[in-house]
Parts: structure tokens; C-alpha cells; sequence
């Protein structure tokens, strides 16, 4: 599983003009689902993500969590994370899991998170979205639960 965190001031969803999911100041997460991920690499992104000290505290340092903070959570699906593009033009999307498997693993994602106590939201699955964000810092960390430890 794939997650491209970015500190945002705010972010927000919609499809067909209507807005499905927002945040305020926190993370927009773009999750990426490969054919072999299960539960158990969500619960180590989301391990990770609600501890990386990434927003600024009172000395302008990186040392503070989205939990810290206060901050909110904006999850969107995204199987192009999983792009091959080792050969040729065209990348290959066939590591994306089917929507069998990725759409449970995309709710359980957003549901644990709310579990933990950080309010979150997400995008539509599987449907054409526009995500407009204010990016703060920029701060974009990509992150793979395959080169994570797990508990």
C-alpha cells in the first residue's frame, strides 16, 4: 500500500460538482492499493502517518504530529500510485488491486483512522474527482507499507 501524504491548510473532494469529503488544516493522503495489501499494511501506514512529526511547533521546528495538531485527515483513492513505467510510455497498472480488494481496504483505511481519533474523510471510490487543496509548506512524503516495520 502506497500513501502520498501532504500537508495541506485544507483540502476537499467532489464529483460531478458536489462535494463527498473535506479537511481542514491536516494531511491529504493519496492511497494507492496493490493486489497483495491486506489490513495489516493499512493499520502500518495509518501507524506511521498519526505519529510522522511533520507540522511545525511553537519554534517553527518539524516536531509535531497530526494528532498533536489537531488536524484532519482527506483520504483519495488512487491506483496510479501503483504505475510500472519501467518500460515504455504507457504505464502498467496491473500491481493496482481490483475493486473487490481495493474498496474495502480504502474504507477500512479511512474507518481506522476515525477509530484512532482523528476525524477523516474521503474521496468517492472509483470515480473521476477533483481534489482542490492549499499545500502547506510544501510537505509531501511518500510512504510504502512494504518498506515499513511491522508490529
Amino acid at each position: 500500500m502506497i500513501a502520498i501524504v501532504e500537508r495541506v491548510h485544507s483540502a476537499a473532494v467532489s464529483v460531478g460538482g458536489v462535494c463527498v469529503g473535506r479537511c481542514g488544516y491536516g494531511l491529504m493522503i493519496a492511497l494507492g492499493i496493490d493486489r497483495d495489501d491486506t489490513e495489516a499494511d493499512a493499520r502500518t501506514l495509518i501507524d506511521k502517518i498519526l505519529k510522522l512529526r511533520i507540522f511545525r511547533d511553537g519554534d517553527g521546528k518539524l516536531n509535531l504530529s497530526v494528532r498533536d495538531v489537531g488536524g484532519e485527515i482527506l483520504v483519495i483513492s488512487n491506483f496510479t500510485l501503483l504505475a510500472n513505467c519501467y518500460r515504455g510510455t504507457r504505464p502498467d497498472y496491473s500491481r493496482a488491486a481490483p475493486k473487490e480488494i481495493s474498496e474495502p481496504l480504502y474504507t477500512y483505511f479511512t474507518d481506522e483512522v476515525n477509530a484512532r481519533g482523528v476525524h477523516a474523510e474521503h474521496g468517492q471510490f472509483g470515480a473521476r474527482m477533483t481534489v482542490d487543496m492549499q499545500m502547506d509548506g510544501p510537505v509531501i512524503i511518500p510512504l510504502d507499507s512494504h518498506n515499513l516495520p511491522r508490529k
